[in-house]
């Protein structure tokens, strides 16, 4: 037995040692995969010379002795360091993540397709005027370098998968913005809330959940439809998660007359869902009448939010009603037509087919109306909605073959005054947003581009009849008519998300906005803030103060303690700030008793449609409390419940939850542990082992309504998970735009096995910022890594 185990020992022994040896030789070979950063490379497609400067972050100065040779070194830059971002972010937008995924993304692919999105990015392709497509062709050239003369191995993920990229195509780099459009953008999606809301509520009830700002909130530029339809029911199931809409984002514009150095000041952080790698890309690129610097995304040839020099630029989502969804009625006679107010009209069809990774092709046939796809047909069981006689169509300016955003984006990163600016807006058709400008000569403004739907009796809040007249669109609000603010005598624009017009505007924006808290925070703070320097402004992008726990806590401490426990937790909130801070028990106590009291007062109501509903939502709770007492009552008992009740109810069960995770010590919890920024890897993160070493979970202040965004997820096994905030942050100084203040979430590169990968995580986290300045042989003398580019 000796021998034998011994014999054992030595095979165990030997095997180890083999997946050990095997493990390293792994390790060091995926290790290859890092791009060439330092050194010289000659390369076809380049009319001269290119210098890349990595700083010590890795994020990339190019300077180069053309334009085009920018844009192709910016596209080079991009494939060396998130390959597989550009990746999944082109497939996404063509409908063809289930190629190499397979069927888990199916229900994506099936949506992206019947919405055409590649094809409307081949479109805006041909639209673009020959300047800036040479610019887009160059970009193209310079991934397509990378593609063809790295060395090494892929990154992780293609290995995983064992894919080789294809090609880089044009309209892979504009269809990134599709997607955005279509996520910026989901009034339609309340539109189904809405309506299925309109089966178990009362018209009033309805609208008590969606409440607005009091008369005094700040505003940034001073009937139901009773067709039901299973088509609806069906839509709701197979709409793709990932794709829902995200809305929120900061910005604000200060004249000189506000500012330490008498030229404007200009901060903006939007606000997406988290990743790693992050969304955002930081680059400085140079080249004869040519100097842009901020944030750019992997696959997109333009500067997103930045400045050029002479101007600075940010964006906030406006949250304008640009989309309808119209229930059209099938032909009784013929359902390969649909039904108008003159007659039925044949469906334009298509048919598409999409390849699945270990499964068998599916085939979609994609119908068109008059008012655009219709998108029902993603249900798998397409077939059963004829029976209901009515199909689902989606009308959104995005989806307008004419659409010219690429082209308005272009212009922007060229433009040189307000004029110019304007100019270039004017062909921001899709999505909706407010775009805020400040310049080096004094300029301050702010205009809500895009194309905002004009209804001629309809609100937009339901699904409306395909072949009622009353329901059509008039056109589009004139752009000479849309919101704007051209250097206002308050010297100050502030917009995050707040109402952005008052009643005396003439067309309909939205009748729904985003809770004003954010927007009164920071103008409370730049009131009476005197001569405010950048810093000044950094420091309020980073502001953890709640106004919505300030406005409710008021409400909430009316509770009679049931135990003491309870009583511990009120005498602490007794002497709370309402500053989300992640190292106080404070703001987890409030966070838990509004999620949990959001549940008390409508589960009963909402049944299964709370989850689509039920995120902290202030407003509704402090109208609960107070003026609208009928929500506290429990309707699935015969008792009639107290708004006490239910608020000593809730907060016993808040308590018992966090006290699960937490322990029992009230003072000992704290707000980071379990507020954690959700940086998680898109494949890795479902492989155990390797989310360890691929998500960046870092505890965080902030919490849903502070200026340093917090958004929780409310749902799942960590309903405080921080997972939607500013990836990127800015403060652009415009006396001197060397003294501009930029960071991102985790790290220039999406290769983890990079020190780049995750090293700005902690900066951004605590307020910090990394600056793209100096000339060109500072940057050489600080450089990390240059790499010389040369033609052949």
């Amino acid at each position: 037995m000796k021998k034998t185990f011994r014999r054992i020992l030595i095979a165990a022994t030997a095997l180890l040692a083999v997946l050990l040896i095997a493990g390293a030789a792994g390790f060091f070979w995926l290790r290859g995969s890092l791009p060439q950063t330092d050194g010289t490379r000659v390369i076809a497609g380049l009319t001269g010379t290119v210098e890349i400067i990595r700083d010590r972050h890795g994020v990339p100065h190019i300077f180069a002795d053309h334009t085009e040779d920018a844009y192709f070194a910016l596209g080079l830059v991009h494939a060396q360091d998130r390959l597989w971002q550009m990746e999944t972010n082109r497939r996404a937008g063509a409908g063809r993540l289930s190629e190499i995924i397979g069927e888990r993304t199916l229900k994506i692919d099936r949506f992206v397709r019947t919405l055409g999105l590649y094809r409307l990015a081949e479109a805006q392709v041909a639209a673009l005027e020959d300047d800036e497509r040479r610019l887009l062709e160059a970009y193209v050239r310079g991934v397509n370098a990378y593609l063809e003369q790295r060395d090494g191995p892929l990154p992780p993920e293609f290995v995983v998968f064992g894919h080789e990229p294809e090609q880089w195509r044009p309209a892979d780099s504009l269809v990134w913005a599709k997607i955005m459009a279509l996520r910026l953008s989901g009034n339609w999606r309340t539109e189904l809330l809405r309506q299925k809301l309109a089966d178990i509520l009362p018209p009033e009830r309805i609208e008590e959940l969606w409440p607005t700002d009091g008369p005094d909130a700040p505003i940034t530029v001073t009937a139901l439809s009773q067709r039901r339809s299973t088509a609806l029911n069906r839509l709701w199931d197979a709409l793709p998660e990932e794709l829902g809409p995200l809305d929120a984002s900061n910005a604000w514009a200060l004249s000189g007359d506000r500012t330490a150095t008498g030229k404007p000041i200009l901060a903006t952080d939007p606000h997406l869902g988290f990743s790693a790698p992050a969304l955002w890309y930081l680059a400085r690129i140079e080249a004869p009448g040519l100097s842009l610097r901020g944030a750019t995304v992997p696959g997109v040839p333009l500067m997103i939010l930045g400045h050029n020099g002479h101007i600075a630029w940010g964006m906030t989502t406006t949250g304008g009603d640009t989309e309808d969804l119209f229930l059209e009625r099938l032909d009784p006679d013929d359902p390969s037509r649909y039904l108008t107010e003159n007659g039925s009209q044949p469906f334009k069809l298509r048919t598409e087919k999409i390849a699945v990774s270990g499964g068998d092709d599916v085939e979609l046939t994609v119908r068109e109306t008059r008012h655009g796809p219709v998108i029902s047909d993603i249900s798998a069981d397409a077939e059963a909605i004829l029976e209901d006689g009515i199909v689902v169509a989606l009308a959104s300016p995005a989806l307008r073959p004419d659409d010219k955003t690429a082209r308005a984006l272009f212009r922007i990163n060229k433009a040189r005054n307000w004029s110019a600016f304007l100019d270039a807006a004017r062909l921001f058709h899709a999505p909706q947003q407010n775009l805020f400008y400040a310049d080096t000569t004094g300029d301050i403004g702010m205009i809500t581009p895009g194309r905002l739907p004009v209804r001629s009796y309809r609100n937009g809040l339901t699904p409306v009849a395909g072949d009622d007249p009353q329901s059509a669109w008039r056109g589009f609000v004139p752009f000479d008519a849309l919101p704007k603010s051209h250097n206002p005598t308050s010297g100050l624009i502030v917009n995050a998300n707040n109402r952005l017009v008052g009643g005396d505007y003439p067309y309909q924006v939205s009748l729904h906005w985003e809770p004003a808290y954010r927007a009164e925070r920071i103008l409370e703070v730049l009131k009476d803030a005197g001569k405010t320097t950048v810093a000044d402004n950094a420091a309020l992008q980073m502001d953890a103060l709640s106004p919505a726990a300030r406005h409710l806590m008021p409400l909430l401490l009316k509770t009679q303690a049931s135990t003491d426990r309870a009583k511990k937790a009120l005498d602490l909130l007794q002497g709370w700030d309402f500053r989300m801070s992640r190292d106080r028990p404070e703001p987890l106590i409030y966070a838990a008793w509004v999620r949990s009291l959001m549940s008390v007062l409508a589960r009963d109501e909402l049944g299964d449609l709370f989850g689509k509903y039920g995120r902290s939502r202030p407003r509704f709770i402090a109208a609960a409390l107070t003026s609208k007492r009928h929500w506290c009552d429990d309707v699935k008992t015969n008792e009639t419940e107290s708004c006490e009740a239910m608020l000593s109810k809730a907060l016993n069960k808040a308590l018992d939850d966090v006290a699960q995770s937490q322990g029992d010590d009230l003072t000992a919890w704290r707000w980071g542990k379990a507020h954690k920024a959700a940086n998680k890897h898109r494949l890795f993160t479902f492989i155990p082992i390797l989310k360890r070493f691929t998500d960046l979970p870092i505890e965080t202040d902030g919490g849903d309504h502070t200026v340093n965004r917090g958004q929780t997820a409310q749902q799942g096994k960590n309903p405080f998970s921080h997972v939607h905030g500013s990836g990127y942050r800015a403060v652009y100084d415009l006396a001197d735009l060397d003294r501009s203040r930029f960071i991102i979430g985790t790290g220039q590169s999406g290769n983890p096995f990079s020190p780049h990968y995750g090293d700005l995580l902690e900066l951004w986290r605590d307020g910090g910022h990394v600056a793209l300045a100096g000339d060109r042989e500072t940057q050489r003398a600080n450089a990390s890594a240059t790499l010389v580019l040369k033609p052949e």
